[in-house]
């Protein structure tokens, strides 16, 4: 809703008329099938009860990040393409000797989506980014955290068809986390299933 009434006002200051922003498809999947579903499944009392989406937290670790900084600058720019925000570059918090580590170091950068930029994102993870995954069997099931939350690590950044390859200064892995509203797993799994994330196991879903 904030992200709507922010491009209303911004048309409206540039002279323009001011035109409904689209609901990204996942999203309008969410509102017309998946929480009526949901609402069946677990025999909710209403809608409010259903579980949904609020965030997705995109995190890259760069331990080299202190002696190449380079490194970390394109770690930066992939995230920055693979989600259309700009990253957050994330600090150690104390020192470790072992690791020539110091407070406040820059060890890697991160992303918060929500909103619609989130159900962007999601639409474009399942449809494009997971059938690029080598050796593809299903995402793991055992990656819930006890508190509804789901996170999902990757070996490469190229399986995002937003990054270039011929730009990429070393391979990495990141972190995704996709947080939801309800604290049972089986409730957010059931969430996710239904939003076309294709759990080890379990039929396909068409979205």
């Amino acid at each position: 809703m904030a992200d709507k009434k922010l491009k209303q006002k911004e048309d409206r200051s540039n002279g323009k008329s001011a035109e409904p922003v689209p609901v990204p498809r996942l999203h309008e999947r969410y509102l017309n099938v998946v929480r009526p579903k949901l609402v069946k499944d677990f025999q909710l009392r209403n809608i409010h009860e259903a579980p949904m989406l609020t965030k997705i937290v995109l995190n890259v670790g760069m331990g080299e990040a202190p002696k190449n900084a380079k490194l970390l600058d394109a770690a930066v720019a992939e995230l920055g393409a693979i989600t259309g925000q700009r990253p957050v570059v994330t600090r150690a918090r104390k020192a470790i000797s072992n690791f020539s580590l110091r407070a406040g170091m820059a060890i890697g950068a991160s992303v918060t989506l929500r909103r619609s930029r989130m159900w962007e994102f999601l639409d474009r993870f399942v449809t494009l980014t997971v059938p690029r995954i080598r050796d593809f069997r299903g995402l793991p099931t055992r990656s819930f955290d006890g508190r509804g939350n789901y996170t999902v690590g990757l070996k490469e950044q190229m399986v995002f068809p937003e990054v270039d390859y011929d730009k990429i200064e070393k391979i990495h892995g990141m972190d995704i986390t996709f947080v939801t509203s309800t604290s049972r797993d089986d409730m957010a799994k059931a969430l996710l299933r239904e939003l076309g994330m294709p759990f080890s196991g379990d039929p396909a879903v068409v979205i």
